[in-house]
């Protein structure tokens, strides 16, 4: 199997461990007794532990493919939180990135644990969703309304505490959360015997254009991390100077699906600050300069 190929693997694995429906209607304690726990602290799974054992075959198919670049199909319809159907494209596309969750308003386990997670970043986030960009949630599960989405977007928005922002909830029928779940390689089933979704926790960026640029995985979305997948999602269009500096800082690990530090990139700007410090002290040591022998000529 190539390092591609083991890193999606691992991701998928990775995302499986946190699904809801679990064998025999088993809790995510039982997840964690089970040993799943340590390997998703440490930040991915070893190779020697993708087996057969490691995950039930309820939850072989569960997980993420990565398509970046994949483009979705913008002329497919949906419904909005108010009951309207609109194309994807009047929520998709602009000049804006937009970050993207799939899950469904009825969870109470893993889709609420995510979505707060979000909520919790876009709080400490310095940017509004609807200025530098958008906030879209797909419900996975073609049975729920747009009145329930109206009520969850109400709630979250309110918890979110920065007034009508730019955050969708829509719903569509089966056969459209199946095109668009294909497109972003979200890969779930519903479990009969618990009634519910299983399905991996991540959160996809989108390019303006509608295409598929970024993942980030788990149920912890620093602001730091949504903004950096959401600059480079917008290759360059949103983001100050000093944001783009100290995004060079950080690279995109793919193994993990998740930002860390570039020795490279830290050290750049340790020696961008520390010539700015030099200049300043040098401008600081000339206008005290030329004000001592302004002085002495005036003497």
């Amino acid at each position: 199997m190539s390092g591609g190929g083991r890193r999606s693997l691992r991701r998928g694995l990775a995302s499986a461990l946190l699904s809801v429906a679990l064998v025999g209607g088993a809790g995510p304690v039982a997840w964690a007794d089970a040993g799943a726990e340590a390997p998703l602290r440490s930040g991915g799974l070893n190779d020697s532990l993708v087996s057969a054992a490691t995950v039930p075959a309820e939850l072989a198919d569960v997980g993420v493919d990565e398509h970046l670049g994949r483009q979705l199909d913008l002329n497919l319809k949906v419904r909005s939180h108010t009951g309207a159907t609109i194309r994807l494209d009047e929520v998709l596309r602009g000049d804006k990135p937009v970050l993207f969750t799939l899950n469904y308003f009825t969870c109470e386990t893993l889709c609420s644990l995510q979505l707060n997670a979000v909520l919790d970043g876009l709080r400490e986030l310095d940017w509004v969703p609807g200025g530098e960009f958008r906030v879209v949630t797909l419900s996975i599960d073609p049975n729920e309304d747009a009145a329930l989405a109206a009520k969850k977007r109400a709630t979250y928005l309110d918890s979110l505490g920065k007034g009508e922002v730019e955050w969708h909830f829509l719903t569509a029928d089966a056969a459209t959360i199946a095109t668009i779940t294909d497109a972003v390689g979200f890969r779930y089933r519903y479990d009969e015997k618990t009634k519910q979704f299983a399905h991996p926790a991540v959160v996809t960026f989108l390019a303006p254009d509608g295409s598929v640029a970024r993942y980030l995985y788990g149920v912890n979305y620093p602001a730091r991390d949504l903004k950096f997948a959401l600059m480079e999602s917008a290759a360059g269009r949103v983001g100050s100077p000093v944001e783009k500096l100290i995004l060079s800082c950080f690279q995109y690990d793919h193994a993990i699906g998740k930002y860390t530090p570039a020795a490279f990139g830290v050290m750049r700007l340790g020696g961008v600050i520390s010539l700015l410090c030099v200049g300043s002290m040098g401008f600081v040591l000339w206008r005290r300069e030329l004000k001592a022998r302004a002085n002495g000529s005036t003497t």
